[in-house]
C-alpha cells in the first residue's frame, strides 16, 4: 500500500537542491540505525558480568532476562513487517525508533530480575522493527544488482555496534561508578537519528532531493520484474506461507541468527568463564564482531559480482551461502581453546562466515517477493530466527549452568551447516513462479 502521508508539501516550498547517489544516503541512515539498535541491546550484555555479581543472578537467571527481548523481538517481527507494509517505511522506522530508545533509557530504572526482565521485552518489541523496516527500505530504494551490497551496509551495523558497545560501555561504567548511566547515554543515540531520518528519508517516488535519472533507474529496475504489482494490499500471512520459498527464508534465518545471538549475548560471559577479564578480553571481545562486519561486505560484494558477470540471482547467493554455512563450522574448534587471541581467530572466521550467510538470508526478500511483501516476510523470518533464539538462550543457560560451554559451542558450528542444505533445496524456482507470486531467480 502506497503510504502517500509521506509525501512532502512542495507547495510552499522552493525546489531543493538534489543529492547525488541518494539511494546510498539512506543506506547509510539504515546503518547508522543498526549500529545504535545493537548499542543499545548490547549494553545489557557487556555489563552482565557486573549485574550478576550485584544481583546475584546464575546463568539461568540471566537466561531468562534474554529471553524476555528475545520473546518480544520475535513475535514482534511479524507483527512489525505488517505494520510496516500498510503505514510505510519512514512512518514505521519514526514509531519504533522513538519506542526502544525511550525504553533504553527507562533501563536506568529497573532494580532486578523481574524489572530487568520487563524492560528488555519492551526493548525488543521497540527493536524488532528495524530489520524488516531497512530490508524493506533497500528493496524500495536499490535495484537488485546492488542490493547484496546495501543489505551488507546496514547489516554492518550489527557487528560495529557491537564492537562499539564494549568501549563505550566499560568506559561509561567506569567514568559515572554505575551501570545506570550507560543506560541512560546509550539510549539518547536514537534521538539524534530521528532528527536525520525524519529530513532525509521518503519514498523514492516522492523524494524532493532525487535526481531525475536515479528516480528512472529505481523504476526501471523494478519495471522489469514483472509480478511487481506494488498496489492493493499486501498478501495473506497465509497465502505467503504456502510457498516454499518462504520457508527457505524463514529456515535460513531460524538456524542461524541463534548462533549470532549467542556470540552477542554469551561471549563476554563466555570470556570470563575461561578465566578471562573483560578489560584482558577487550581485543578478544572486539574481533569476532569486526571480523562479522567484514564478512557482510564479502558476501554481499561477492554475490553483486558474480551477478554483475552474468550470473542468475539465485545462484550468486546460494553460492555465498554454501561458503557461509560451511564456514560456521570452524566454531567447534572453540570449545578447545584457552587462549584469548585463539579465541578471537576461530570467533572471528566462524562470524565472518555467518555474516556472508546473513546477508544473503537478508537480501533474499527483495530478491523474491515485490515491495509490498518483503517486510512481511522478512518479519516471519525473523520470528522464526527469534523462535530459535529464545530456545537456544534457555538451553544455554541451562547447560553452562550443569556442564559447560563446550556442548554448546560444538552444537552451534553444526546447526547452521544444516541450514545452508535446506535453503538449497527450499528456494528454487518453482510453479510459484509461473503463477506470479514470487519472481524468478
Amino acid at each position: 500500500m502506497l503510504d502517500t502521508s509521506q509525501k512532502p508539501d512542495s507547495t510552499s516550498k522552493p525546489k531543493v537542491r538534489t543529492l547525488p547517489a541518494l539511494r546510498w544516503w539512506i543506506g547509510g541512515l539504515l546503518f547508522l540505525s543498526t549500529v545504535i539498535n545493537y548499542i543499545d541491546r548490547q549494553t545489557l550484555s557487556v555489563l552482565a558480568p557486573y549485574l550478576k555479581r550485584e544481583y546475584q543472578w546464575t546463568n539461568e537467571d540471566f537466561a531468562l532476562i534474554v529471553i524476555g527481548f528475545r520473546l518480544a523481538y520475535a513475535f514482534g517481527q511479524t507483527g512489525a513487517g505488517r505494520l510496516l507494509d500498510r503505514i510505510g517505511t519512514r512512518l514505521g522506522l519514526t514509531i519504533t525508533v522513538t519506542w526502544y530508545s525511550i525504553i533504553a533509557m527507562l533501563t536506568s530504572l529497573a532494580g532486578g530480575l523481574r524489572s530487568f526482565f520487563a524492560f528488555r521485552f519492551l526493548l525488543g518489541l521497540g527493536e524488532s522493527a528495524n530489520w524488516p523496516g531497512a530490508t524493506k527500505a533497500v528493496a524500495e530504494w536499490f535495484p537488485k544488482r546492488e542490493r547484496g551490497w546495501a543489505v551488507a551496509l546496514f547489516d554492518s551495523g550489527s557487528s560495529i555496534g557491537g564492537a562499539v558497545a564494549p568501549f563505550l560501555v566499560l568506559w561509561l561504567y567506569h567514568s559515572f561508578g554505575g551501570w545506570r548511566p550507560a543506560f541512560i547515554i546509550t539510549g539518547t543515540l536514537g534521538f539524534f537519528w530521528l532528527i536525520a531520518w525524519r529530513i532525509l528519508y521518503y519514498p523514492p517516488e516522492s523524494h524532493p532531493r532525487l535526481s531525475q535519472e536515479e528516480r528512472e533507474m529505481i523504476r526501471k529496475d523494478k519495471e522489469e520484474s514483472a509480478h511487481d504489482a506494488e498496489q492493493g494490499d499486501p498478501p495473506k500471512w497465509r497465502d505467503l506461507l504456502r510457498l516454499r520459498q518462504t520457508w527457505g527464508v524463514i529456515v535460513g534465518r531460524s538456524f542461524t541468527d541463534p548462533v549470532w545471538f549467542f556470540i552477542t549475548d554469551w561471549f563476554a560471559i563466555y570470556l570470563v568463564a575461561k578465566g578471562i577479564t573483560l578489560e584482558e578480553g577487550l581485543i578478544a571481545f572486539w574481533i569476532p564482531f569486526l571480523a562479522a562486519d567484514l564478512g557482510n561486505f564479502s558476501g554481499g560484494g561477492a554475490s553483486s559480482w558474480l551477478i554483475r558477470r552474468g550470473w542468475p540471482v539465485g545462484r550468486a547467493r546460494k553460492a555465498v551461502i554454501v561458503f557461509g554455512g560451511t564456514g560456521m563450522l570452524t566454531l567447534a574448534g572453540a570449545a578447545f581453546a584457552d587462549t584469548p587471541y585463539a579465541l578471537a581467530a576461530l570467533f572471528g572466521f566462524s562470524t565472518f562466515a555467518y555474516a556472508t550467510f546473513s546477508t544473503m538470508v537478508l537480501v533474499l526478500p527483495s530478491d523474491l517477493y515485490p515491495s509490498r511483501s518483503v517486510a512481511t516476510v522478512s518479519g516471519m523470518a525473523g520470528t522464526g530466527a527469534g523462535i530459535g533464539t529464545i530456545v537456544s538462550t534457555y538451553l544455554i543457560g541451562y547447560v553452562s549452568d550443569r556442564y559447560s560451554f563446550e556442548p554448546i559451542l560444538i552444537t552451534a558450528s553444526l546447526i547452521p551447516f544444516a541450514a545452508m542444505f535446506l535453503v538449497l533445496v527450499l528456494i528454487r524456482n518453482t510453479g510459484a513462479v509461473e503463477k506470479g507470486l514470487v519472481r524468478r531467480i
